[in-house]
């Protein structure tokens, strides 16, 4: 649950950030306030529909794949995903107070989105751990607890046996850099 709620916080943040630039940036598109509710839509289509609509032309595409070139290949992937983002351009149109009139106010935000996408993907971890960590916060302070690995706060007794297993943990032979790498498999 905390996973779903930090994904779409921080995707939500991001896509109302992106409506905002996008606002601003083009002269054809008219966002202001409704970027909040528009950022809703945009996330919950982006979590939801994209998967599908990707699988869906993928699809279609492999079943049409006879004799394509690396360079036919990666244009009709563009392609298929700038279709995808038009989509779901036009739902978060639709669905929110989003205005968008003329040709250029329909086909430059959804290239404008997957740019802020892309990047979006390049610092995501970043994101998702700050929210995380901004999540875990806000629960401990509403269910009135304190986090067991913030500072100053204290640590129940380990069991005898939990004591020795701690002690052959540090003493299996590893290099710190070795015992990471075994952790994260």
């Amino acid at each position: 649950m905390k996973n779903a709620i930090v994904r779409f916080v921080a995707l939500y943040v991001f896509n109302a950030a992106m409506l905002l630039l996008i606002g601003i940036l083009l002269p054809g598109v008219s966002v202001g306030i409704h970027a909040l509710w528009a950022g809703v839509i945009l996330t919950l289509a982006a979590l939801f529909l994209k998967p599908l609509l990707r699988g869906a032309f993928r699809k279609a595409a492999a079943r049409s794949e006879s004799e394509r070139t690396r360079l036919g290949e990666k244009t009709v992937q563009y392609a298929l995903v700038y279709v995808v983002e038009l989509i779901i351009w036009i739902a978060t149109v639709v669905f929110s107070g989003v205005r968008a009139h003329g040709f250029w106010g329909f086909a430059l935000p959804p290239l404008l989105l997957l740019v802020g996408w892309v990047i979006y993907d390049q610092v995501d971890d970043v994101i998702r751990a700050k929210t995380g960590e901004v999540y875990d916060t806000v629960r401990a302070r509403v269910s009135g607890r304190t986090d067991a690995a913030a500072p100053g706060a204290e640590r129940p007794a380990d069991s005898p046996a939990a004591a020795e297993g701690r002690r052959e943990l540090k003493d299996d032979g590893l290099t710190p850099e070795q015992r990471r790498l075994l952790d994260e498999l």
